[in-house]
């Protein structure tokens, strides 16, 4: 759709513009005349012949012109009537100010469906209800109640709350920062999230996109459009609230080591959306990539004229993952030659406590100059021969002749470097305050730059038996069964390429032990129920039985024990598995979040899982390079290399076995949960084994 008469119309007519002051339809009145609105600007309101020096309009029909934009401020009740006036003369984009929507409960839910219905039919698109409106500050359009129209700026923003866009307003008119469109999106009950995304994807005027969610509409459009979007424009959120996949109980390891955050974790990852903890780190971020270039590399210098917030600089560095910028030789020859024997002219460039703007500007320069460096970090502190504003107007003819790296300012101080920042401010150049929050921003740079130079993504698509794996679970969800058997679960893993330890369920002792000889021992027992999804903590598995009177006895005793602790259970008998033997266990899981689909699980397997919980998370469907590196993002991953003279195991083996689940994920729906613990996986050229499975179902 376009935003071309919400972002820059011609005229707007304010329908519950107040004289009073005060007043939110006198506030936005006032800001629009006030911000130099260079259109048609009519107020409506049936009880004033004119505000503010402009004609006033008794309704929306009185005005004789259809405006490009109709503002709405009257009480939610009356709303609708005003949708009926817009849509018998063809207004096209409405913005809703008014609260007393569905935020406020059932009655508010069914008046904004009565709305949204009449606005469809119109093919009225609405921004809101209860948002704080939307500025364009290069069109000189501030249709809200927001304070001051803010400088114009690179930087779109979006926000689900419009109290945290007007304290975001106030902090950022404070601070200089510019905005080429701010859209308060509220109730969401027509635009949401991603219609504002896509609109600033396809502004000129933005070159990042900003904004505060705490929900998505659609998550697998968003996961797609975002992903469009962010290889080009950098998109950075603040997300507030989870899913409802961590609300519900669950019965797999995958679903509870799954909390709420975990989904967006995966969709900000594979959409490559930059997430932000804080309003603060957001413009750190925003402004860096409005007004720098993107570095070509992880090797960062710095130029400092002090030791110690060259050394924080320098172990920020090193603990980000970045590298220390190793000068070539010529470089740090023409360093010698100009500045102090005291100087240091290794990384990180010490100019020392007298270094004036000229010496400042010398050793920038020559440092940007270097083939081994990416990007710079600049700092000074303000001592007694300190020329702060010269050394930052040197700083902006430096940058000016070096457009291609980008550079960081922290003049750390306050008073004395007061007008220095002035300077970098007004020349776009970012200042902080410290040099760890520097390297912060570096480190987000050099991730989107490695995130758009990713691969291609391609899923591999395996031969499988879907139709064996259709007949089980459409059998289960017939019944309303959640819980799969582990023999029907280790069937599907089977349709999908898996391979499980021979077995066989036993209905007494010795049909239990004549299952255990012709698997051979040692052998394992599960206790059999749909009623019992965790058997250990009930006493229902028994590893390493050697012999049939072992298995016997084992049996017995299972079938005397656990019906005391789990009564209402219903026992089927019980499971004989082949032991597997060496290897190392990890889990693989899945568990389907309901609004972003399947996410995948790999860790520790065994009951190291709940121990260590040292898992990753990725949305399904995973490519090889993503399987990967799930493995890689865990500490389990060093041990499955192989350390201390031990060998590795098939790392390839696991990337594919992920594969594969991820593909019977995607293609099943009705799958909710599943786990593989443990998988055994051996040293390349075995064949890993999934040893115990469980899954659980739904009707999709």
């Amino acid at each position: 759709m376009s935003f071309q008469r919400f972002f820059c119309p011609q005229s707007v007519a304010i329908v519950g513009a107040s004289q009073q002051k005060g007043k939110v339809g006198h506030e936005i009145l006032m800001n629009m005349i006030e911000a130099g609105f260079p259109g048609k600007i009519y107020p409506v309101n049936s009880k004033a012949d004119s505000i503010a020096g402009l004609k006033c309009y008794p309704d929306l029909l009185s005005i004789g012109q259809t405006p490009d934009l109709v503002v709405i401020v009257v009480p939610a009740k009356a709303v609708p009537e005003v949708m009926n006036q817009c849509a018998r003369i063809g207004v096209k984009a409405v913005i809703i100010i008014t609260a007393g929507f569905k935020e406020v409960g059932p009655e508010g839910l069914a008046l904004e469906q009565r709305v949204v219905q009449s606005a469809k039919q119109a093919g009225i698109r609405v921004i809101g209800p209860n948002c704080l409106g939307v500025i364009a500050p290069a069109n000189r359009l501030n249709a809200s109640f927001g304070t001051g129209l803010p400088a114009v700026g690179a930087i779109g923003y979006l926000s689900q709350s419009g109290a945290l866009l007007a304290a975001i307003l106030d902090m950022a008119n404070a601070n200089g920062i510019g905005f080429s469109k701010l859209v308060s999106i509220g109730n969401k009950a027509d635009i949401d999230e991603l219609d504002v995304i896509m609109a600033l994807g396809e502004d000129p005027d933005t070159k990042v996109i900003a904004g505060y969610l705490e929900s998505i509409t659609d998550g697998n459009a968003f996961v797609r459009r975002a992903e469009q979007i962010s290889a080009s424009k950098p998109i950075l959120l603040i997300k507030a609230g989870g899913t409802e996949a961590g609300a519900r109980a669950a019965s797999s390891h995958t679903g509870s080591l799954a909390g709420g955050e975990i989904a967006y974790e995966c969709v900000f990852e594979r959409a490559g959306v930059i997430r932000c903890d804080s309003i603060e780190q957001q413009f750190n971020y925003a402004l860096a990539f409005a007004y720098q270039p993107l570095p070509k590399g992880d090797r960062v210098v710095v130029i400092t004229n002090a030791g110690g917030p060259g050394i924080m600089a320098a172990d920020a560095i090193e603990r980000s993952g970045l590298k220390f910028a190793r000068l070539d030789p010529k470089t740090e020859e023409a360093l010698a030659a100009r500045l102090p024997a005291a100087a240091n002219i290794h990384n990180p460039v010490d100019v020392l406590g007298d270094a004036l703007a000229d010496r400042y500007e010398f050793a920038i320069s020559t440092a940007l100059d270097d083939p081994n460096v990416d990007a710079a970090i600049v700092i000074l502190t303000p001592q007694a021969m300190t020329q702060a504003a010269q050394t930052a107007e040197a700083l902006v003819r430096v940058c000016s002749a070096r457009p291609d790296k980008p550079v960081f300012a922290c003049f750390m101080g306050a008073g004395k470097v007061a007008e220095a920042i002035q300077i970098l401010r007004t020349a776009k150049i970012p200042q902080y305050p410290s040099p760890n929050v520097a390297v912060d921003v570096i480190r987000a740079m050099v991730d989107y730059v490695r995130w758009k130079a990713r691969p291609k993504r391609v899923v591999k698509l395996f031969a499988v038996n879907r139709r064996k794996v259709e007949n089980i679970v459409d059998r289960y969800v017939r019944r309303g069964l959640r819980e799969v058997g582990e023999a029907d679960a280790k069937e599907v893993l089977e349709a999908y390429g898996f391979v499980t330890p021979k077995g066989a369920l036993a209905t007494h002792p010795e049909q239990a032990a004549s299952i255990a000889e012709q698997i051979g021992f040692p052998v394992v027992l599960k206790i059999w129920s749909p009623d019992i999804v965790h058997k250990s903590d009930v006493g229902g598995v028994k590893l390493g039985l050697k012999s049939t009177q072992e298995v016997m006895d084992a049996f017995d005793l299972m079938m005397y024990r656990i019906p005391k602790k789990v009564p209402n259970a219903k026992i089927l008998g019980v499971f004989v598995q082949q032991q597997v033997t060496g290897g190392k266990e990890v889990i693989l899981g899945m568990t389907r979040d309901p609004m972003f689909g399947p996410l995948m699980m790999f860790g520790m397997g065994g009951i190291m899982v709940e121990v260590m919980k040292d898992v990753s998370f990725y949305l399904a469907p995973l490519t090889g390079e993503e399987a990967r590196q799930m493995l890689m993002s865990t500490r389990t991953y060093k041990m499955l290399q192989g350390v201390r003279g031990q060998e590795g195991v098939d790392i390839d083996a696991i990337a594919e076995a992920l594969q594969r689940l991820s593909q019977l994920a995607t293609e099943f729906p009705q799958i909710k949960e599943l786990d593989i613990n443990p998988f055994v996986v051996g040293p390349p050229g075995t064949v890993p084994i999934a040893v115990d499975a469980r899954m659980s179902v739904e009707k999709d």
